[in-house]
């Protein structure tokens, strides 16, 4: 997949394995047949991605209810994501995807501008994986306002 390539409902989830906050690895296929979350972002403790991580939180037990799971990814070290989980007192897992496979195969790698500098990062973007391991749903540039009722919604929904 090119780099603009984002992933469409009905295509199936790339699989990964990928090591979370704490260390162990989180393989998509192995949480079947729950629908997983997944929400890429930027990067650890900036306001945003904060922001959304505690949205995510403080939803947790609802996503839980919902028989769904629920990841945060970016390309944060585990060390990294083990203090910002710490510091915001986060419930979610983060998943460490330092070499940005994961980001370039679900096509959230693109190319930034901020302050009229280029920059490759990772588009705010969530992914809902139905149960049977398809995309059911793409939210791109997501605006972090609502957005974990929204995916929560969705998910109750499938």
């Amino acid at each position: 997949m090119g780099e603009s390539d984002m992933l469409e409902p009905g295509q199936p989830a790339p699989d990964f394995a990928l090591p979370r906050d704490g260390g162990d690895l989180v393989t998509l296929s192995e949480q079947r047949p729950a629908p997983v979350v997944l929400y890429f972002y930027p990067k650890d403790d900036t306001p945003g991605c904060t922001k959304e991580a505690i949205a995510f939180t403080g939803l947790a037990e609802d996503f839980d209810a919902a028989g769904a799971k629920v990841f945060g990814i970016s390309k944060d070290t585990v060390a990294k994501h083990d203090k910002f989980r710490d510091k915001h007192e986060l419930g979610i897992p983060l998943l460490s995807d330092a070499e940005t496979h994961v980001c370039e195969e679900y096509g959230v790698w693109k190319e930034k501008k901020m302050y009229g500098k280029t920059f490759m990062g990772i588009e705010r973007t969530t992914v809902l994986v139905d149960r049977e391991g398809m995309v059911a749903r793409v939210w791109p540039k997501v605006k972090v306002d609502g957005h974990a009722e929204e995916v929560l919604d969705a998910v109750r929904a499938l």
